[in-house]
């Protein structure tokens, strides 16, 4: 016979005291994961789910709040650092081999540029006197002598040869002019690659036969030597 402390058989009568650890509450339930989506889908075509829990009406303020964050990102005007000028990128260099140490530097960082396949604005100082004088002024705040070339993207100074060297080889001088629209892949017929032709009225004379001016006069559409800038691969002048 079996003693009294053993059950022979179990009593479905008797719940189980696990089921008591966590009190039922009708006021509460968990949302699904088919909720969750259905909180979470953007589709204008989808009925939000009955708001009828607690945790429901919480996922709903989220999505409200993320909503709204949206539209106000949306509607902040872009910045002035994302103008199609941001990443204009201006050398000046001179072409001509007056000091040997100065034209192989100007050459080699036109070379440089030219190899990253983007489109600057070439700016030969010794073709045109303008483009002097619009360096001496961006630089008026250094002291002593201006060498060349000089380097200029989005309106910032960057430097001469050397920066120019030494950022090409660490790679962040590609990371700077990314943005830059696309250089032409090929020269350019009109110039040769030069960016100035002869100017058309004056065929480089500088001067205009004018009947109401009484004879000659001094053409003012091109510069000192009687040339103008490629209309065909130049960069757009500020």
């Amino acid at each position: 016979m079996w003693p009294r402390w053993v059950k022979t058989r179990s009593d479905s009568t008797i719940p189980s005291p696990s089921l008591h650890l966590v009190p039922h509450s009708p006021s509460f339930s968990f949302p699904t994961l088919k909720d969750l989506q259905s909180l979470l889908d953007n589709s204008p075509s989808t009925s939000p789910p009955p708001l009828s829990s607690p945790s429901l009406r919480v996922f709903h303020r989220v999505r409200l709040a993320a909503s709204a964050l949206r539209a106000f990102q949306r509607s902040i005007p872009p910045s002035p650092s994302h103008s199609p000028d941001h990443r204009r990128v201006v050398f000046y260099f001179t072409s001509l081999c007056v000091v040997r140490s100065t034209f192989t530097d100007c050459r080699s960082a036109r070379s440089i540029l030219r190899s990253l396949r983007i489109s600057f604005d070439e700016r030969d100082v010794s073709l045109d006197h303008q483009f002097l004088n619009e360096l001496k002024s961006l630089l008026r705040h250094r002291h002593g002598k201006i060498f060349l070339p000089q380097l200029f993207i989005g309106g910032r100074h960057i430097g001469g040869a050397e920066e120019i060297r030494r950022l090409h080889e660490t790679g962040e001088l590609k990371r700077l002019v990314d943005g830059a629209p696309m250089g032409p892949l090929a020269v350019c017929q009109a110039c040769g690659g030069e960016r100035f032709v002869l100017c058309g009225l004056c065929n480089g004379s500088r001067k205009q036969y004018s009947e109401k001016g009484g004879g000659f006069q001094v053409c003012n559409d091109c510069n000192e030597n009687g040339l103008r800038r490629c209309p065909d691969c130049c960069y757009v002048s500020a």
